[in-house]
């Protein structure tokens, strides 16, 4: 298997608390979006909620991913001041949350 060269996923795994309207999650999602504008390291954002039929999610919701060129990208993104703000307000409204980030591998069969 073939480790991807410089390209990392940062994954985030996320359960809104109960009292979260869906218009503030909306808004959150913007936010979070809006990122990519903000901090040059972050070169894409997407995002979806649990369609899963195995019902394997553990409670989470929702699935957001953010595309970096490395991991320096990473580590320049989570402590840039727009992100700080950003994740502060954004984890207030988190039950729970988990936060991955990875290479993506290459499988040669």
């Amino acid at each position: 298997m073939e480790e991807a060269k410089g390209v990392v996923k940062h994954v985030v795994l996320a359960k809104f608390k109960d009292d979260v309207s869906p218009q503030k999650i909306e808004e959150l999602i913007k936010g979070y979006a809006n990122l990519v504008k903000i901090v040059p390291p972050m070169k894409s954002f997407h995002w979806g909620k649990d369609v899963s039929a195995e019902n394997m999610h553990q409670g989470f919701t929702h699935v957001f991913e953010s595309t970096f060129e490395s991991t320096e990208g990473v580590a320049e993104y989570v402590a840039h001041p727009a992100h700080v703000e950003f994740a502060n307000l954004f984890l207030s409204h988190l039950d729970k949350v988990i936060c991955v980030d990875y290479k993506p591998t290459i499988v040669h069969l």
